[in-house]
């Protein structure tokens, strides 16, 4: 999956408009990834593993705010010969489109059925696994429930839900501590700070990150038996959840 270098916030301007996922973001978002979040690939490799797992035959996989589709495809990957089908869902008509190319070149018995609309919409229905990586800080907080709600209900026993998302830390301490490795982070992977602060700006308004004990209490609260963080690097964090 090829992507050009991200240069978005690379020039000042006079006023920084909230961030969307559209076509320029989905042309670097490979790189903006790689150069943003820590272990990244490690969390994609582990949920393409976590679906040798967990996928059972015949039952269906959500992969909620898809995005490129790297995690439908680590997915897919690992669950061949299972008649399985996998929903691919993303609200961005750009990243659809680019995620369709990079399905296409990959051969695969898996249907993926990729639909461009909104995640709060879908049904899930007869899920052994769901994914939201990066998807749930975007969503407003007050609808964050009614979805894994939602998740819950259309999972069969057994099923694993993946959730990788950007912490919130209620020590002022700790935010401090992993808010600066996040931001030396990305400075050694060649963002200026103008493009930091800027990309800062802009996602201000649109992604608010829940704390760890937010997450762990709204999926016990919505059903889950089973919970926990699996992978951490500073304030990105990947944890599961099983039905």
């Amino acid at each position: 999956m090829n992507s050009q270098q991200d240069t978005i916030y690379a020039h000042a301007a006079d006023q920084i408009a909230d961030f969307q996922f559209d076509q320029r973001v989905a042309g670097v978002f490979n790189d903006m990834i790689r150069r943003s979040v820590p272990g990244y690939a490690q969390i994609i490799n582990t949920i393409g593993d976590f679906a040798d797992r967990f996928v059972v035959p015949k039952s269906n996989v959500y992969d909620l705010g898809s995005s490129l589709g790297s995690a439908t495809l680590s997915i897919r990957r690992q669950i061949e010969g299972r008649a399985c089908q996998i929903f691919a869902i993303d609200n961005s008509q750009s990243m659809i489109e680019r995620c369709k190319e990079n399905l296409a070149a990959y051969v695969s018995d898996t249907q993926v059925n990729l639909l461009c609309a909104d995640i709060r919409d879908i049904e899930i229905q007869h899920a052994s696994m769901v994914v939201l990586n990066f998807t749930l800080q975007f969503l407003p907080i007050s609808d964050r429930d009614a979805l894994i709600k939602r998740i819950y209900d259309g999972m069969l026993p057994g099923g694993i839900l993946v959730i990788s998302e950007k912490l919130y830390f209620e020590d002022n301490q700790i935010q401090h501590l992993l808010d600066s490795q996040h931001l030396n982070f990305k400075r050694a992977n060649g963002y200026s700070e103008l493009e930091i602060s800027q990309k800062r700006s802009a996602l201000e308004n649109v992604m608010r990150p829940d704390s760890l004990t937010v997450h762990q209490q709204r999926l016990t609260a919505n059903g889950f038996s089973h919970f926990s963080v699996w992978f951490q690097c500073f304030n990105f964090a990947s944890m599961v959840a099983i039905k």
